[in-house]
């Protein structure tokens, strides 16, 4: 069965390349991030409350080490062709989470019945902060600032307040207090809407993509190929550490979505505040022109057959 959730995205691609003047309303848009980021915490709450599984924090500890890792892996890779400031940028940016992305494979997955462990959403949440830590590090080793305190005080507030980090950790704190129960009466509002709500929120996303394209050629061959062949690189990184989790199917494709992705929300707005003198198109263009692309369309079927292939299923 084809799954059609990643077409919606192609979709708003044609139609941007077409200048067809679609556009979702800015008010609409931001209800429907809202709305999923807390739909994806709520769902992971629930599940939390249903589990009573004793690795919890082991898993997370290891998503979180997984998370800082990544930069110092691929900032090498990045200061081959751009500045420090850039290529520390850029590899916040893929240390970093897209929620988005691990949102489009929950939601394939869901739709061919494999089953995902619960607490993925929290390891995701959990995720997007220490990519964005280190990566200011690394841009600011050795360089001395006038203002550091206050920088530092912004971006503290930035990455653990920011919108993404406050509705996912919000959502799986009320899912997990209030329970399957509880939470029952808004199964039709958070559950039964959230695929609809999915294709339209990246109908806007295939939009702002494709606006991004000239930023892309801006950039360079290099960018592009790095933005391309880092989404499979890194999800073997997240299948290796869902194998000392011991996870199952589903839920090492969502480790290898969350390690393969790349953010485009979290990131560059850290980004502007602890590195202000990279160049943000660079980070956003890649994430969102062509690293979000190739996941919905090509990484998570690929790391689903991966995934069953070295499970043996």
């Amino acid at each position: 069965m084809v799954d059609a959730v990643p077409f919606f995205f192609a979709l708003g691609a044609v139609a941007s390349l077409a200048r067809s003047g679609l556009r979702l309303p800015a008010a609409v848009f931001e209800t429907l991030s809202i709305y999923l980021l807390l739909a994806i915490g709520l769902k992971g709450g629930v599940e939390i409350a249903r589990s009573e599984s004793a690795t919890l924090w082991v898993d997370a500890l290891l998503a979180i080490g997984l998370g800082a890792i990544i930069p110092l892996l691929v900032f090498p890779l990045f200061r081959l062709s751009f500045s420090r400031p850039d290529a520390a940028s850029l590899s916040a940016h893929y240390g970093s989470v897209s929620i988005v992305t691990f949102a489009v494979g929950a939601a394939v997955l869901a739709g061919r019945g494999v089953e995902v462990e619960g607490h993925l959403a929290l390891l995701a949440a959990l995720m997007e902060a220490p990519a964005l830590i280190v990566a200011t590090l690394i841009a600011r080793w050795g360089v001395k600032s006038a203002d550091g305190s206050s920088t530092a005080g912004a971006l503290v507030h930035e990455v653990f307040a920011n919108k993404s980090v406050v509705l996912l950790g919000g959502g799986i704190l009320i899912g997990w207090v209030a329970g399957p129960q509880g939470l029952e009466p808004l199964s039709p509002l958070f559950v039964d809407l959230f695929k609809g709500a999915l294709c339209l929120f990246l109908l806007e996303m295939g939009l702002i993509a494709a606006d991004r394209l000239p930023d892309l050629k801006k950039a360079g061959l290099f960018l592009v190929g790095s933005a391309l062949a880092l989404p499979p690189v890194l999800a073997l990184a997240g299948w290796g550490v869902a194998q000392l989790m011991g996870l199952g199917v589903g839920g090492t494709v969502l480790m290898m979505t969350l390690a393969g992705s790349a953010s485009y929300i979290a990131a560059p707005t850290a980004m502007r505040i602890a590195v202000p003198e990279a160049n943000p198109a660079l980070g956003v263009a890649a994430a969102l022109a062509v690293t979000f692309p190739f996941n919905l369309l090509l990484g998570i079927p690929l790391y689903l057959w991966w995934a069953q292939t070295m499970a043996g299923a």
